[in-house]
């Protein structure tokens, strides 16, 4: 079956577009006019552009309630507070009511005229195509060098495969949003989580534009927490290295000291000096340190997950101030 055939077997088949939103008051506009064209330009299936407001601080709202009175096909929610990318697209994909869900940054570093490519992908039966960024726009040298890094220590560090220089852009269908949806844990990495999930995967290349107008809120610390979310909620390895960092520090001790004992008794040993004896003090109280730490980065993660809190609430979706906070109301 070509393509063509492909896309009448699938007519009238509902796209969803899910779109996080932070103070991108700037950018919502012509992002509407260039996905506006897109879905104009197969009328073959129906579409549902839903902008997720992530607690903007600018009129990014107000522009949200413009564009859903001008054109229905783009809806909105609107979040009782920021609550961070990962959830905010855990509450698009709540909403999305589409066969399949296509995420994607709402700066406009994603193209959306990469759509078709995708949906063709998708008519083809695969269930997850994702971008594959060619160029990474105007990111600076020492961050796109650390992010590579990231992502070669993750894929070292478990047995579940990671996409690398991969991001949100991408296509899911019905089944992998469902699968994701299902995954209710708190602390969300959902990079993770499409790997997690499984399902036929299919890149598509793509160079990533750069932000159109407005400041990126990714600072470098939230870089770092980010990754330090993604490293502790997709591998256990840390604290398997904490454990042999402990054992080696343990062999060599062990070690040191019988060389110490056994020189005392063949020919006498001063008394060790002070400054010796706080370095190794020092050096292994900082080993337990790190090594508490680690276990107390999963224990707090334990602990948030055990309240078993709702991940997000919605304030106003569409229009209309929201009465319940239960997934896809």
């Amino acid at each position: 079956m070509d393509s063509s055939e492909n896309t009448a077997a699938r007519a009238r088949e509902l796209v969803s577009v899910l779109m996080p939103c932070y103070n991108e008051e700037a950018n919502i506009p012509r992002l509407a006019e260039r996905l506006g064209a897109v879905m104009d330009a197969f009328p073959a299936y129906e579409w549902e552009a839903i902008l997720v407001n992530d607690g903007s601080t600018d009129a990014s709202l107000v522009e949200m309630r413009r564009l859903h009175a001008a054109d229905p096909r783009f809806r909105y929610i609107d979040l009782s507070r920021n609550f961070g990318k990962e959830t905010a697209m855990l509450a698009g994909m709540d909403h999305a009511r589409g066969d399949c869900l296509i995420i994607m940054d709402s700066d406009l570093q994603h193209p959306p005229e990469i759509i078709p490519e995708m949906l063709a992908l998708w008519e083809d039966g695969y269930d997850d195509v994702y971008a594959k960024r060619r160029t990474r726009g105007k990111e600076p040298w020492l961050r796109k060098k650390l992010s590579l890094a990231y992502y070669s220590l993750l894929q070292t560090t478990t047995r579940i495969p990671v996409l690398q220089n991969c991001g949100d852009f991408r296509l899911l269908d019905r089944m992998v949003v469902d699968a994701l949806c299902a995954m209710r844990e708190t602390q969300r990495y959902t990079k993770g989580l499409y790997c997690q999930a499984g399902f036929r995967k299919k890149e598509v290349i793509f160079d990533q534009d750069d932000r159109l107008a407005g400041t990126s809120s990714m600072s470098a610390l939230r870089l770092v927490s980010l990754a330090l979310e993604g490293i502790t909620s997709y591998t256990t390895a840390p604290l398997r290295l904490a454990s042999v960092f402990g054992f080696i520090v343990s062999i060599v001790a062990f070690v040191y000291m019988a060389y110490v004992m056994v020189k005392a008794i063949a020919v006498g040993d001063p008394v060790a000096g002070f400054p010796s004896l706080m370095c190794v003090i020092l050096f292994l109280g900082g080993v337990q340190l790190i090594c508490l730490g680690i276990i107390g980065e999963y224990l707090g993660r334990i602990f948030i997950e055990s309240k078993r809190r709702p991940p997000y609430f919605v304030r106003e979706a569409d229009g209309r101030k929201s009465r319940r906070n239960t997934p896809g109301e």
